[in-house]
């Protein structure tokens, strides 16, 4: 039978260019470029590792804009099997609270479309959040149970036998599916978009979009109407001015010489680096 593997992903904006709307204190997403969250590359290459040791399919959802599809295509060209993408207005805002709450819809509805769901598998967080929220909310959800900072995994009878590092020690659980594990930041490295993967993105089309609408959900539990984290103000630091200069040593002995100098030209750079010398003393 193998095992059906869902993956969540996160269509993000790119950090160089992250704005937001001083007013509600979202992403501003209308023109930013956008990309797969790195972190979820890692989530999604061990899916397809079970996925082919055990034979069954990967499932990627996303909660996200249309545009989110050209990631899912891309996703799909890694070797993905199929793809959903939750997209509504309603949805816009979320916070984690929320955006767990749509993606457990989600799962369920998997289930009810392609059958029993046997593991959740998400990054450990996003680069433009970073709250490694998700994975714990999903499990929260759907009551299943959940472990954090994998980087291995495999079925032990009818368990997934998975191992992480935290503070310094190697832990290994056997967690009764279904479960919900998140990915260790580059535990995995991602594989390769394949030219046959790339033209059943496009020929196939195997993503599906879905509405609130098809989901069902309580319009007051989703969206930043959903969402109890309150972004009280946004503050905009200005740009800190650089000098800008460039300098080539002949030797690295040279270049330390001359990144010193420069150093000590500034008052208080040359009094923190003073104190430090002489062990806190005043020099």
């Amino acid at each position: 039978m193998g095992l059906r593997v869902v993956v969540g992903v996160k269509w993000v904006p790119n950090t160089q260019a992250v704005r937001i709307d001083p007013k509600t204190g979202t992403l501003i997403r209308q023109g930013v470029p956008s990309i797969i969250n790195p972190h979820d590359l890692a989530a999604v290459e061990l899916a397809l590792q079970l996925r082919d040791r055990y034979g069954g399919e990967v499932v990627a959802v996303s909660m996200a804009p249309p545009p989110a599809v050209q990631g899912l295509e891309h996703l799909i060209g890694m070797g993905v099997d199929y793809a959903y993408l939750f997209s509504d207005r309603a949805f816009a805002g979320a916070d984690t609270l929320a955006t767990s709450y749509v993606l457990a819809a989600g799962i369920r509805r998997v289930e009810e479309e392609r059958g029993r769901v046997d593991l959740a598998v998400f990054g450990q967080e996003t680069i433009d959040s970073s709250t490694a929220h998700i994975g714990a909310q999903v499990a929260s959800w759907l009551g299943w149970p959940y472990i954090y900072y994998v980087r291995r995994a495999e079925l032990a009878g009818d368990e997934l036998r998975v191992e992480r590092v935290i503070e310094g020690y190697v832990e290994e659980y056997l967690l009764p599916l279904p479960a919900v594990v998140s990915v260790a930041a580059k535990a995995f490295k991602p594989r390769d978009v394949t030219l046959r993967g790339k033209l059943r993105a496009k020929r196939e089309k195997p993503i599906k979009v879905l509405s609130n609408k098809d989901l069902g959900l309580d319009p007051r539990c989703v969206g930043l109407k959903g969402s109890p984290t309150i972004v009280a103000k946004v503050t905009y630091l200005p740009e800190v001015p650089r000098r800008k200069e460039v300098y080539k040593p002949k030797t690295p002995r040279e270049g330390a010489r001359w990144l010193l100098r420069k150093l000590l030209e500034d008052e208080e750079t040359r009094k923190v680096i003073v104190k430090s010398l002489w062990g806190g003393g005043s020099g």
